[in-house]
């Protein structure tokens, strides 16, 4: 486990930026065309949308501070949180946390693969748990790390006062309207992610570790990742859960310039899986013309 006071002493002393421009309305056309987006996810969905081009600051948003369940996307903060024990050696990536059967849950392929084993390096896990959304994985670095009440405060350190970790897989999933557990909102997941992958929260290498993770990712290219264009680095992390829930979370860098940074989350409605994975991919094309 993690001792408390220590953490509450390094964390308060990191440095998690804030980026401080105000979010601009997004032009008739862009919230247009968001609105419609919305519409035809069916009746009772919701959208929300937060854009950052942090070449010039603008910003693009929809919805931008409802609350959405964010499911799997929580497992990029978790990626971020166990970097950031390991720089200050409160942790080792070589260090290995042992598992039998009895922790696998649907969608852990990296674990499942080594049961045999028995045991992964926190590092490998931490891997796992970012690149392929390893639910076995996220949850075996959460006992390790505290719990969702440790990497909430993390999250709080590093200025994002509105996401929020309550529960482990699979609880996590059950986006339950207006149930505000392991929930966050656009803007404040955008910023996070900003700051996670560019801010100095990390150091540099922790932060290339993470991006690598992130532009490597095997879940669910079909959303926001398959909306930039041909030649575009991206690098993204996509949740999936109950009652409609479909978001993605992505950094895109167009060549030979600053990246952009969308979250993007979608609940409820009737519209099936592929047409909620066709909204990402317009959002991120979108978003790709107003700032490309």
């Amino acid at each position: 486990m993690i001792d408390r006071r220590l953490f509450l002493t390094s964390v308060a002393s990191a440095t998690c930026g804030g980026f401080g421009k105000a979010i601009a309305a997004p032009n008739d056309a862009a919230a247009e065309r968001l609105n419609a987006l919305q519409v035809s996810l069916g009746q009772g969905a919701r959208l929300g949308v937060a854009a950052i081009d942090t070449r010039s600051g603008r910003q693009i948003a929809f919805r931008r501070n409802d609350r959405f369940a964010m499911c799997s996307v929580f497992k990029l903060p978790l990626g971020a949180f166990v970097l950031w024990l390991a720089e200050r050696r409160s942790l080792s990536f070589a260090d290995e946390l042992p598992f039998t059967r009895r922790v696998l849950l649907e969608n852990s392929p990296v674990v499942e693969a080594n049961l045999g084993r028995g045991r992964l390096s926190i590092g490998s896990l931490a891997e796992a748990a970012v690149r392929q959304s390893d639910n076995s994985a996220a949850n075996l670095l959460l006992k390790r790390t505290g719990g969702p009440a440790a990497l909430t405060r993390f999250i709080r350190a590093c200025g994002d006062s509105s996401t929020r970790v309550d529960r482990y897989e699979l609880a996590l999933n059950s986006n339950i309207l207006g149930d505000p557990r392991d929930t966050t909102t656009p803007a404040a997941m955008a910023s996070l992610a900003r700051t996670l992958v560019m801010g100095s929260a990390l150091q540099p290498a922790s932060r290339a570790k993470l991006a690598g993770w992130l532009a490597t990712s095997v879940p669910k290219p079909d959303r926001l990742k398959a909306g930039f264009p041909p030649g575009w680095r991206t690098g993204h992390k996509p949740g999936t859960g109950r009652n409609g829930a479909l978001n993605d979370v992505a950094i895109s860098w167009p060549p030979g310039k600053a990246p952009m940074v969308v979250a993007a989350f979608i609940s409820g409605g009737t519209a099936d899986v592929e047409a909620r994975a066709a909204v990402h991919r317009a959002i991120a094309a979108l978003i790709a013309r107003q700032f490309g």
